[in-house]
């Protein structure tokens, strides 16, 4: 059985009798006049199909007596294909998805009344992830209003849980891709810390890993780019990096590639100057031991809000040895997100957190910070973790983090 048949007999198990799951691949939509957005396909289609191409639809069905599987795509663009290049064909359609039954999307809406009415469908299965309330609705969204309209009696369920919990535990195939994500990221990071000198434009230094990826064949990063020095450094997701470093800052570099739709994320912070000062030293290696305590914490079973307990647990008694906090609303000040998100085809991958003890095969980040305005000092560690039978692995092992290791690979870059 192959990946994407595999995951197709996950979702199945899941759906109840006489029901129908639709999925869609979604459309890169207009920037302007006739340019479009990069197309990425949806995840959870995707995941049950392996095609990469817009405007497909996946439809499966489950009744008493059988399994029924579609592919619906495009037809044949004719003329337009030496503008924008040729559809997906039956063939390369049944190919990718190892699904037989392939038919055009402008058939779908007859074809799926007709099954409708025959078999007698109570349930329909869309995925209905809607995160904000004044972002245009999704196509799932629009489809579910209009059946609503048509099909007054039928039940919806949502299948963003059930691919949720589905995507939350990696195959082999899914962390091979993550792992090549993942060391092209390093070797991003690398370049970037060779090369930076002060003065440089944040963007000068984030185009040494842009150079890594386009080299490597990656056309998608994970995210966009962070690359925030000084007090720059204390924004979350500060992405214009276009400001002038200086000796004396630290930049903070967020930033992953993305192999197959799936993703490495990395941050590490480092001094422009190749030098770190006695005071942020001191900030990093707090950082740093807080990590290692997340990390050392990780195995099955552990509660997933536990990670963040532990890390805010430390930074408190060691924030107060600075004079820097006294309660834990002090914590607060400094290190305002999470320690962790969920890693895989998107970079904060879906699943629950709140209420979800890890499990073997989870990946997760953990990225500690610390953000002291005041100071011009904003620091942050992320490495990508892989939850095993007995604790962990960390994937990005390989990327250098203390200081002693950043201080000497960059003076080593700076005597070429």
């Amino acid at each position: 059985m192959g990946n994407f048949e595999n995951n197709r007999a996950k979702l199945e198990r899941r759906l109840t009798e006489n029901s129908v799951a639709v999925l869609f691949a979604g459309q890169a939509p207009y920037k302007r006049g006739d340019e479009q957005y990069p197309f990425s396909p949806d995840r959870n289609f995707y995941y049950v199909t392996g095609v990469e191409r817009e405007n497909c639809i996946f439809f499966m069905a489950k009744t008493a007596s059988d399994i029924t599987t579609t592919l619906y795509i495009p037809r044949d663009n004719g003329m337009l294909a030496k503008w924008v290049g040729a559809n997906i064909t039956e063939e390369e359609a049944r190919e990718q998805s190892e699904i037989d039954h392939i038919e055009f999307v402008d058939s779908f809406r007859k074809d799926f009344a007709e099954f409708v009415f025959k078999h007698n469908i109570k349930t329909v299965y869309l995925d209905l992830e809607n995160r904000d309330w004044n972002a245009l609705p999704t196509v799932s969204l629009s489809f579910a209003k209009e059946l609503g309209e048509k099909y007054p009696v039928i039940q919806f369920q949502d299948l963003y849980p059930i691919f949720s919990d589905l995507r939350l535990i990696k195959d082999e195939w899914e962390l091979e891709r993550m792992r090549r994500a993942m060391h092209i990221t390093e070797e991003g990071f690398f370049a970037m810390m060779e090369n930076t000198r002060g003065g440089m434009m944040e963007y000068e230094i984030e185009a040494y890993f842009d150079f890594v990826l386009t080299k490597c064949g990656v056309r998608q990063k994970a995210f966009q780019t962070i690359a925030a020095a000084g007090k720059r450094s204390t924004i979350l997701h500060y992405v214009e990096n276009n400001q002038k470093t200086q000796d004396g800052d630290l930049i903070l570099v967020d930033a992953g590639a993305q192999v197959g739709w799936y993703n490495g994320d990395i941050t590490r912070t480092f001094p422009v100057s190749g030098k770190f000062t006695e005071r942020q030293k001191v900030i990093y290696n707090i950082v740093l031991s807080g990590q290692k305590k997340v990390i050392e914490t990780i195995q099955p079973g552990v509660a997933f809000t536990r990670l963040n307990e532990v890390l805010k647990e430390h930074y408190l008694k060691e924030l107060k040895k600075l004079g820097l906090a006294k309660t834990m609303e002090d914590v607060t000040k400094y290190y305002y997100h999470g320690v962790s998100h969920y890693l895989g085809a998107e970079t904060h991958d879906i699943g629950r957190y709140m209420d979800r003890d890890l499990q073997e095969g989870m990946v997760l980040t953990v990225e500690p910070g610390l953000y002291i305005e005041e100071w011009n000092i904003g620091i942050r560690i992320e490495d990508d973790v892989l939850v095993t039978h007995d604790g962990c692995e960390v994937m990005t092992q390989n990327m250098i983090r203390t200081v002693d290791e950043i201080e000497a690979f960059m003076a080593k870059g700076r005597k070429v």
